[in-house]
């Protein structure tokens, strides 16, 4: 199972989604910024790397939001949700676009699988 961590980075009431650039496993696909561990890391070293690769951004990891074990055909995932504050703005280096949305306009997105889970989760909660 691959450790992957995401980021719950709020701003004004919306949700920092971005999409995955065309090319790569869920190409197209809106999810929630973030990676995978590398070894030796910490889940929320890792999301800092991971934000700062894809984002050019630092960020304060807050507590863990959610964890979703997940079985695409090829691998299996368990998704680490952390909430996070993004220190500064951010730009979509790795990512081919990003977006600000409202926790009830997330099911209209086309998020992947395992962030469309999560975002079943955040719509309930608010």
């Amino acid at each position: 199972m691959i450790a992957v961590v995401a980021a719950l980075a709020w701003r004004d009431g919306k949700l920092l989604i971005a999409r995955r650039p065309d090319g790569r496993h869920m190409g197209g696909k809106w999810e929630f910024p973030g990676g995978k561990l590398e070894k030796g890391e910490t889940p929320e070293e890792a999301l800092r790397r991971e934000l700062m690769e894809e984002l050019g951004v630092d960020a304060a990891i807050g507590r863990i939001a959610a964890a979703i074990p997940y079985s695409y055909p090829e691998k299996d995932v368990l998704l680490l949700f952390y909430d996070a504050r993004l220190l500064g703005d951010p730009k979509p280096i790795d990512e081919a676009a990003l977006a600000w949305v409202r926790p009830e306009d997330l099911p209209r997105c086309d998020l992947a699988p395992v962030d469309a889970l999560m975002a079943r989760r955040l719509t309930i909660q608010t």
